[in-house]
C-alpha cells in the first residue's frame, strides 16, 4: 500500500497500533516460513533463527546463515506494506554520508512468494543504548554529542517532496505545510475524545499563528524516530543508528525536538553542539548552522512529536504499563509517563508561544 496519507505508520496505518501489543502463537508460526525463505534467498540450507530481541512493530529473529550472523525483521501486517525494501535503500544513503548503520544482507517487501516482508541486516553486537541510561551508566554527554553529529551528517541527504518517503525516495506531499497538517485534527480528536486533551483548540491556534514557520524550500532526512532504543552501542560508545523505517523528508529541527521528547536541557546542549560542531568526513567538511527561528522551529515540531507520540501511548495502552517497558525508566509507572506526556506537551507549547530557549525542558 502507499504510505501517501500517513504521518506517523504506528498510530495511522490502517490497522492501528498494530505490533504494539504482546505477540501470539500466530506470529511464532511465521518461523517456519521464513527459514524457508531464507534458504531460497541466499541459496543454502544452513540457515538458523532463534528468537530477536527488537521491541518495535517488526517481528525480529536472530539468524545465523552460513555462519554469517543476521538480524532480521519481518512486517506481517494487513496492510502489505513494502516499506522496509525503502528503509534498506536509506540505510546505504546514511552510511555513505558517514554515520554507522547496519549492512542489508538481504530484503524483499515484493510478497510474491510468501505474504510477509522481510529484512536481513548485519547483526552488531551491542544492545540499544537505552539500556546504559536506565542502568545510569551511560555517558550522556559524549553521547548526546556524538547524536547531534549523525543528525547534521544525515541532515546532508536532501529530497524532492515533503513527508514519507516513496519507493523512489521521494517525499509524498507536495509542501512541508501540507505534511505537517496531514491528520493533524485526526489525532487532536483522538486525544480529546480518550481523555487525555482538554485544550486541543488551543494548541491548533497556536499552530495556526506560526504557520509561517513551514513554509520550507526543500526537506532534509529526518530519521523521526530518533531515540536512545535506536541507537545500539556501549556506554560511551556510538555502534550503529537504526530503525529509519519512519524516515521522511523533513525539517532540520524535527530530529532535535524528537530528542526533547524524552531528554533535559543539558542533553539538547549537548545534542545542539554536536551537530554544530565541524567534522571532516568522505573528503568535505560539514558544517550545520541552526537555521532561522531555529527555537520556535524547533518547539513547533516537538508540540507535533508529542502530539503523535501521545496518541500511540494512549491507543496502545503505554500508561497501563510498568517499568519493564522501554518507555518508563526504572522505577516509574505508566502514570508516570503519562504526566511526563502531558507536561512536554505543555512545555513544546509554552516554548512556541514565547519563543522560549532550551533551558525551560528542565523546569
Amino acid at each position: 500500500m502507499s504510505r501517501r496519507d500517513i504521518y506517523y505508520w504506528k498510530c495511522d496505518r490502517p490497522a492501528a497500533f498494530h505490533g504494539t501489543q504482546s505477540r501470539g502463537e500466530e506470529d511464532a508460526n511465521l518461523a517456519s516460513q521464513l527459514e524457508q525463505e531464507l534458504q531460497k534467498y541466499f541459496n543454502t540450507k544452513n540457515v538458523v533463527l532463534s528468537p530477536g530481541a527488537g521491541q518495535g512493530n517488526h517481528l525480529t529473529w536472530n539468524a545465523e546463515v552460513n555462519g554469517k550472523a543476521m538480524f532480521v525483521r519481518v512486517e506481517n501486517g494487513p496492510e502489505k506494506d513494502g516499506h522496509l525494501a525503502v528503509e534498506s535503500a536509506l540505510l546505504d544513503r546514511v552510511r555513505a554520508v558517514g554515520v554507522v548503520t547496519p549492512r542489508v544482507f538481504g530484503c524483499d517487501a515484493s510478497r510474491s512468494r510468501i505474504s510477509f516482508a522481510w529484512q536481513a541486516l548485519e547483526r552488531i553486537a551491542a544492545p540499544d543504548l537505552n539500556q546504559w541510561f536506565k542502568q545510569g551508566t551511560l555517558e550522556v554527554p559524549k553521547i548526546a554529542f556524538e547524536i547531534g553529529v549523525a543528525v547534521a551528517k544525515w541532515q546532508t541527504i536532501k529530497f524532492e517532496g515533503f513527508g514519507v518517503l516513496d519507493e523512489k525516495l521521494r517525499g509524498y506531499r507536495a509542501s512541508y505545510v501540507d505534511y505537517f497538517h496531514l491528520r493533524l485534527d485526526e489525532h487532536l480528536r483522538f486525544l480529546t475524545e480518550h481523555g487525555f486533551l482538554a485544550n486541543a483548540k488551543e494548541i491548533r491556534e497556536e499552530i495556526e499563528n506560526h504557520r509561517a514557520l513551514l513554509e520550507l524550500p526543500q526537506g532534509c532526512l529526518v530519521h523521526k524516530d530518533l531515540a536512545l532504543w535506536n541507537i545500539l552501542g556501549t556506554r560511551d560508545q556510538i555502534a550503529a543508528f537504526i530503525d529509519f523505517d519512519d524516515a521522511i523528508s523533513g525539517d532540520p529541527m524535527d530530529d532535535l525536538s524528537l530528542l526533547a521528547c524524552f531528554h533535559d536541557t543539558a542533553f539538547l546542549h549537548r545534542a545542539f553542539e554536536g551537530y554544530q560542531s565541524v567534522r571532516a568526513f568522505e573528503g568535505y567538511q560539514s558544517v550545520r548552522a541552526l537555521p532561522e527561528h531555529h527555537l520556535r522551529r524547533f518547539w513547533l515540531r516537538l508540540l507535533r512529536n508529542m502530539i503523535v507520540k501521545a496518541v500511540i501511548r494512549v491507543g496502545a495502552g503505554y500508561f497501563d504499563r510498568d517499568d519493564g517497558f522501554f518507555l518508563i525508566g526504572s522505577g516509574s509507572s505508566g502514570s508516570n509517563l503519562r504526566e511526563m506526556t502531558l507536561s512536554r506537551l505543555a512545555t513544546a507549547l509554552r516554548g512556541l508561544r514565547e519563543g522560549c530557549g532550551l533551558d525551560i525542558l528542565s523546569a
